[in-house]
């Protein structure tokens, strides 16, 4: 979770239990927001942790301004639109992203290579630097080979050994045999769901480095 993300979550949390105080608004919500109920609930009681994204979803979904979860509020202050869309169950906009925080990537340093000084490089004739005045060769094919593993994996991903449908039928099987306590039934749900969103997710993002990858090269040195 991003440092600005742990500053705002007793905002968040706040906002979030003031706009589902009604009764019945938690299930509304969870179904604007295509989570389920338990697990939406293990979030509005702080048994959960949530990303920025999905924050900006609630607001999405619900017609509430950009950024008004970041700042605490009473209830008199909720507009009317929004109210109206959680009391009507009533989604203004669709939520395709996840509740899942992401965590801080790895800062990682460049270190000089063995031999050279850091901040030297070194340039060809004309101040170009070196390896940048010529293409390599076989650039296509570095690129034809790159994408043509980005499909693979694309593939891998649209062929599934097992059916999402089958497995959410299975998981849901063993939840009526065995009647697990709420914590977790909501447990093996929420992870269930972002098993279903990341997959998702991660489709459109290879769509799109595929994308990338057939044009970059392209442009004019």
């Amino acid at each position: 979770m991003e440092d600005s993300g742990a500053a705002l979550m007793p905002v968040w949390r706040a906002n979030l239990a003031m706009l589902t105080r009604e009764v019945g608004a938690v299930t509304r919500l969870a179904r604007m927001m295509t989570f389920s109920e338990s697990y939406m609930k293990l979030i509005v009681s702080g048994r959960r942790d949530f990303s920025a994204e999905f924050v900006r979803g609630v607001e999405a979904v619900t017609g509430l301004p950009e950024g008004w979860m970041d700042e605490r509020h009473e209830t008199g202050e909720v507009p009317p639109q929004a109210r109206a869309a959680i009391a009507d169950e009533a989604p203004r906009a669709r939520f395709r992203g996840t509740a899942h925080p992401v965590r801080k990537a790895p800062v990682l340093r460049a270190e000089p290579i063995f031999g050279q000084r850091a901040g030297s490089r070194t340039d060809a004739p004309g101040g170009t630097p070196a390896g940048a005045a010529k293409r390599p060769a076989g650039t296509r094919k570095i690129r034809e080979l790159a994408a043509q593993d980005v499909r693979k994996l694309e593939r891998h991903l649209s062929m599934l050994p097992v059916e999402p449908g089958a497995l959410r039928a299975r998981i849901e099987d063993v939840i009526a045999q065995t009647e697990p306590d709420e914590h977790v039934r909501a447990d093996l749900e929420g992870r269930l769901e972002q098993i279903e969103k990341h997959r998702e997710l991660l489709l459109r993002h290879i769509s799109r480095l595929y994308a990338l990858l057939t044009r970059t090269g392209d442009e004019e040195p």
